[in-house]
């Protein structure tokens, strides 16, 4: 079966991709202030456990209200991959982050910590043979180095230290998550995330009242709560589709664009100085927002026969005739077919372009 379409490239994962990096940018400098009464692995899991327990409440008024819900529950057979993205970057990730942190200068902590979305790209490009070309790559490298410049004081010398390997070491843990994560973004986002939420965050505050910290007040606490149910949960459920539209590797890239904006932020709220570095990131990250926004990924492919469940609606890959009452238009999820086929279009790697 052979079918020509000349669409243009979704925009939808691009979008929920900028929302999860906006999301997660802000809340950076309000982290600033709150580290002021709290310390590092106390605060992050303060702000696991809003994202866990916002999205808990969530998900129990989606299912008492039987609202629409974006992908169908995790199967059994998607457990492995949520334990080894919660083990990998709820856990071991964050451990050696802070470990790291307490050995190495602030600077190259910083630098360091871009290296995120460089593992993620590899990992996704030649582990999970997600499909790439010179113009994403490069797309991606002008991100990150945008976040160098935005992350390097280059007024003092960069001094590297052993807990430099740490830190390396957490950005890899990271990207195995998100790799992992991909794999599973099928799924309702909501309930990954919010599985996430509160493993990650009952570990880190175990975590750190066994190194001694202190709860901070009602106050903080409270807050820290608020900023994480919008900066670690509801952007992650947006990472997660993101995931499911774009694929790994972009998705990364576009969320590389989360110090930018949180620099953005600073700026504006807490009157920091606008410096040259930050200037020449803007325009880095601007050239590589628009290589990869402007990509036009199309050749002729072909489509596998699979079965499987999702949210979708009734487009060229959807052709399938149910007893559901679903309009063209209208997503909805169920258990369907998809036959073989052989067609032409512009696409992202998503869930129905993961060819190599």
């Amino acid at each position: 079966m052979e079918i020509k379409i000349s669409s243009r490239l979704p925009m939808r994962g691009v979008i929920y991709a900028l929302s999860a990096s906006f999301l997660f940018g802000i809340t950076t400098p309000v982290a600033k202030i709150l580290l002021h009464n709290s310390m590092p692995v106390l605060l992050a899991g303060l702000f696991y456990i809003g994202s866990g327990v916002g999205l808990t409440i969530c998900l129990l008024t989606v299912q008492k209200m039987k609202f629409s819900k974006s992908g169908p529950s995790l199967r059994k057979n998607e457990m492995p991959c949520l334990a080894g993205a919660i083990f990998s970057g709820g856990i071991v990730a964050p451990v050696l982050l802070m470990t790291g942190l307490a050995s190495t200068q602030a600077s190259a902590a910083s630098l360091f910590l871009n290296f995120e979305s460089v593992f993620t790209a590899l990992i996704a490009w030649f582990v999970f043979r997600e499909n790439f070309d010179r113009r994403i790559f490069l797309g991606m490298l002008l991100i990150i180095l945008g976040g160098v410049f935005l992350s390097v004081d280059f007024s003092v010398g960069l001094k590297l230290s052993k807990g430099v390997l740490l830190i390396a070491g957490a950005c890899f843990f990271w990207a195995v998550d998100n790799n992992l994560t991909r794999k599973i973004s099928n799924a309702n986002p909501m309930q990954i995330t919010c599985l996430k939420g509160l493993s990650a965050g009952l570990t880190n505050i175990l975590l750190a009242i066994l190194i001694g910290a202190k709860l901070p007040s009602n106050a903080v606490i409270a807050a820290s709560i608020f900023i994480g149910f919008f900066g670690y949960g509801i952007s992650l459920v947006l990472f997660v589709l993101a995931l499911r539209h774009i694929g790994t590797a972009r998705t990364g890239a576009y969320f590389g664009l989360a110090p930018f904006i949180g620099a953005i932020v600073s700026i504006i709220f807490l009157n920091e100085p606008i410096k040259l570095p930050f200037i020449a990131a803007a325009l880095l990250m601007i050239a590589g927002l628009w290589l990869h926004i402007t990509e036009n990924h199309s050749h002729e492919h072909q489509h596998g026969v699979v079965e499987h469940e999702h949210e979708h609606v009734h487009d060229e890959h959807h052709q399938h005739p149910h007893d559901l009452d679903a309009p063209p238009g209208v997503p909805h999820t169920h258990k369907h077919k998809h036959e073989m086929l052989y067609h032409k279009h512009p696409h992202y790697p998503d869930l129905h372009h993961d060819h190599h």
